[in-house]
């Protein structure tokens, strides 16, 4: 199965690179004014800090700042493969770190995971039936699965939706998908 998602993975990457920058923040604008739409005044909201090319998520982390929302980030525990998080209350705080991941290093306010109600995921690639592939090293799908109360929502571009998914026990699914046309109501 992985060399399927390895598969589907390297396709989905070539579709979302060969956008333009442009574009991307076009498709990106589109995006955060649906997941502002369906955030209704969740709040704390864990929001991955992007980096190009995924959806850009830090105009949507700035907005949601300015509404008084508390959005947490995430920051990657590399030698325990895990993800701890941080409050972040300034954009500007945030600094490539960890694989480029941009993460508030030096100005960290520790954020409880029972804490968040929401979590805008990141995804490479993802189907109708709300199975996502990430990167490949599982650190959305062992923490999700720590804390399963959270609403998951993936974002990507329409064009990262692939068929299928193959997916086992410890892949997890999400609750909604936004892409810039819109939400993708789970099947699953």
């Amino acid at each position: 199965m992985s060399g399927e998602k390895q598969a589907i993975r390297a396709r989905a990457r070539e579709v979302r690179a060969a956008l333009s920058p442009e574009v991307r923040e076009t498709l990106s604008r589109a995006i955060r004014e649906e997941v502002l739409a369906l955030l209704d005044g969740a709040d704390p909201v864990l929001v991955y800090a992007s980096k190009p090319p995924e959806v850009d998520t830090l105009p949507l982390i700035s907005a949601m700042v300015s509404r008084g929302t508390r959005v947490a980030v995430p920051i990657i525990e590399k030698e325990q493969r895990t993800l701890r998080l941080s409050y972040l209350a300034d954009p500007s705080h945030l600094t490539e770190s960890t694989f480029s991941v941009p993460e508030p290093i030096g100005h960290e306010v520790r954020a409880e995971p029972r804490e968040i109600e929401v979590v805008i995921v990141p995804m490479i690639a993802y189907d109708s039936r709300g199975h996502r592939l990430g990167y490949g090293a599982g650190y959305y799908d062992r923490f999700l699965s720590r804390y399963p109360h959270m609403r998951k929502i993936g974002v990507a571009f329409s064009c990262q939706e692939v068929e299928s998914i193959p997916a086992d026990g410890n892949d997890v699914c999400m609750d909604l998908i936004v892409t810039e046309k819109g939400v993708v109501r789970v099947t699953g």
